[in-house]
């Protein structure tokens, strides 16, 4: 959170707020959205899909119809794919072109791919850096008296969507320059 306050408030600096055309000079800020979104995704499961017709997989025959659920979740936590996958590193998008609003890159998918992924993506990312960016500008943040970093569940609830198990609570100071 440091690094990306930093950030923010150096190339913001003298500016009232962070405005939508600001948000391409937030490098490590995506990349920290971007780690959020592999260790976080929205939703475990994508939607469902359907074979249309028989494959073999690994040596498994895949039969025509078969409804194939993707965990997106597990993907993202593939230490094939990731170095030290549980722990929260924006630094590695630092220099990577994975992209997941384009679908491309099959190791994060946390908003599907093809026809079926989420047609809001485009939307409502924007607006995810955009929040952030202004809440990292214009407040200091703390964790209440008595909490420790250590203290901090960072568990996932069983849903649909992916949320927090138990609630994050934060003191807010506004922020002067």
């Amino acid at each position: 959170m440091k690094r990306a306050q930093e950030e923010v408030r150096e190339i913001m600096k003298g500016k009232e707020m962070v405005k939508e055309i600001d948000l391409s000079k937030l490098v490590y800020l995506k990349s920290a959205v971007k780690e959020a979104m592999r260790l976080h995704p929205p939703a475990p499961l994508l939607v469902p899909r359907e074979t249309t017709e028989s494959c073999m997989i690994k040596g498994f025959e895949i039969p025509a119809k078969t409804r194939v659920l993707v965990n997106a979740k597990s993907i993202a936590m593939d230490p094939t794919c990731w170095e030290n996958p549980n722990e929260f590193l924006p630094e590695r998008f630092l220099d990577s072109s994975i992209d997941y609003n384009k679908g491309q890159h099959f190791e994060m998918l946390p908003f599907g791919v093809g026809r079926r992924g989420c047609p809001g993506v485009n939307f409502a990312m924007p607006l995810v850096e955009l929040a952030l960016a202004n809440l990292l500008f214009r407040f200091d943040w703390k964790l209440p008296h008595g909490i420790e970093i250590e203290d901090l569940n960072m568990d996932e609830a069983i849903g649909i969507t992916i949320h927090k198990k138990e609630h994050l609570w934060l003191n807010a100071t506004p922020f002067h320059e």
